[in-house]
């Protein structure tokens, strides 16, 4: 095993969808994979363990409410190849995750552009009351025009726009999960009869350009109240929101040069927001082929390849960034038959992570480097080269840890506990238990609640201040 100290302890997410393609299109036909079982509560129940084994700071669990139907306009393709469609629901999952762990968190994602604040505010709190403290929230605005149209619109609002939304949707959230019951406003009394203390519980009175929400909130305070908050967004308007709210940033960036940049540029809003710039946990994502020997795991590389579905590729690549791709010839050259810039740009940030540097790409090559792992890195070898690899990322780029995307499932999330974590605990990079308390505390070791430079403690109490102004 490796010796050499590492500066820096990795952090770990597990990042999963309740689907049966999430990031490695065809990868489902493998098999050793069992994505298939995402239905099933004994999948996901037996994941839960094997990443708490592997002291995983959570599982950070994605989600769309459309299909990727860019693609040729039909869902033809994403539901032929399975790519993120049949898709469920994943808060429903947590509860059973967390009865058969003890500190394994939760990252659940959830739009703001398609249910009301009041009554998912409440979702929030009862699963981290259920979970003893261990959930947080990934705050998504929606990126996929089909979502908007089911849910009886013509498209999404523009961009920044859907950002202005969510600023005042998370201030309904904090206004209710902060600020209408004091801590103590539940008394349980059983001499006087008494519950609640009614003095002790407030309206918000929000009156909004969105929303307008009167009452109380109808939940009692949980452990952390307002359950850590996650972000994915990587556009100025994104950044801007994840600086005042974000306390973990999931990003996708392929080299270490990209991701140097978009780590300086998250910390940077953070700190314009009045916060400490390592208010917050950084992931980037990160897809682990390993094994045994780096023979082996080149040899295992080279069979998952083997399944990856080009078409189901292009479909999530059309949905990630608007373009259709059917509209391409699968041998047509990026650069000469293909003129777009988003993708040209694309290409020669994927080449130079995939090492090459020959001669341009076509849009077959293009679907195949997506075929395993999705926009994110793939690091192959044995376990101490992929340890070593990643002691390097987090040093040269200031980035906390990593998002670990499966080729396989749960195969992939094994291999990592078994092969790799043990080499990164040789060295000094990985934790050999978990921290105790909330996923708050273990994440930034201050207690359960919000920090006061955070967003939301602006709303603790807000209820009771109007009230009595």
């Amino acid at each position: 095993m490796s010796t050499t100290p590492a500066r820096r302890r990795i952090r770990l997410n597990a990042f999963d969808m309740n689907c049966v393609v999430h990031q490695s299109p065809g990868l489902w036909r493998h098999p050793q994979d069992q994505a298939w079982r995402y239905k099933e509560l004994g999948y996901w129940t037996e994941l839960a363990k094997t990443l708490e084994k592997g002291l995983f700071d959570g599982i950070f669990i994605a989600d769309v409410l459309g299909t990727y139907d860019v693609y040729g306009s039909t869902n033809s393709t994403p539901l032929s190849a399975g790519a993120q469609v049949p898709v469920n629901d994943p808060f429903l999952l947590v509860s059973a995750m967390a009865s058969v762990t003890e500190n394994l968190g939760f990252g659940v994602t959830a739009g703001t552009a398609y249910e009301h604040p009041y009554p998912f505010a409440r979702r929030l709190a009862t699963l981290d009351h259920l979970t003893n403290g261990r959930v947080g929230w990934n705050v998504v605005t929606g990126y996929l025009p089909s979502a908007a149209r089911n849910m009886g619109q013509e498209d999404q609002m523009e961009h920044d726009e859907r950002y202005d939304h969510a600023d005042e949707y998370l201030e309904v959230v904090y206004k209710l999960l902060e600020g209408s019951w004091e801590d103590d406003a539940v008394l349980r009394d059983r001499e006087t009869g008494v519950y609640t203390d009614p003095s002790k519980v407030h309206e918000i009175g929000h009156e909004g350009k969105y929303f307008k929400v009167p009452g109380i909130a109808i939940t009692e305070p949980s452990v952390q109240r307002t359950p850590v908050i996650y972000q994915a967004g990587a556009s100025p308007r994104g950044l801007e929101f994840a600086g005042a709210n974000a306390e973990s940033v999931f990003v996708n960036s392929p080299t270490k040069e990209i991701l140097t940049d978009t780590v300086r540029r998250i910390r940077d809003n953070v700190e314009a927001a009045g916060r400490d710039r390592y208010d917050v946990k950084i992931y980037t994502m990160q897809t682990i082929i390993t094994a045994a020997t780096d023979e082996e795991a080149q040899n295992k590389y080279a069979d998952y390849a083997s399944y990856a579905d080009i078409n189901g590729s292009l479909a999530l690549l059309s949905g990630w960034t608007g373009i259709d791709m059917s509209q391409y010839d699968l041998d047509d050259v990026i650069g000469e038959d293909v003129k777009s810039n988003a993708i040209q740009s694309s290409v020669e940030t994927f080449k130079k992570a995939s090492g090459d540097d020959g001669k341009p790409w076509t849009i077959r090559q293009l679907a195949e480097w997506i075929g395993v792992g999705g926009f994110g890195p793939v690091t192959v070898g044995d376990g101490a080269q992929v340890a070593a690899k990643l002691v390097e990322w987090v040093q040269d780029t200031d980035v906390d840890g990593f998002n670990i995307a499966y080729a396989i499932t749960p195969g992939t999330f094994e291999d990592v506990v078994e092969f790799v974590i043990p080499e990164l605990q040789a060295l000094g990079a990985y934790p050999t238990e978990y921290a105790p308390g909330t996923l708050r505390q273990k994440l930034f070791g201050a207690g359960d609640r919000v920090k006061d430079s955070h967003r939301a403690a602006d709303y603790r109490l807000a209820g009771a201040q109007l009230a009595t102004s």
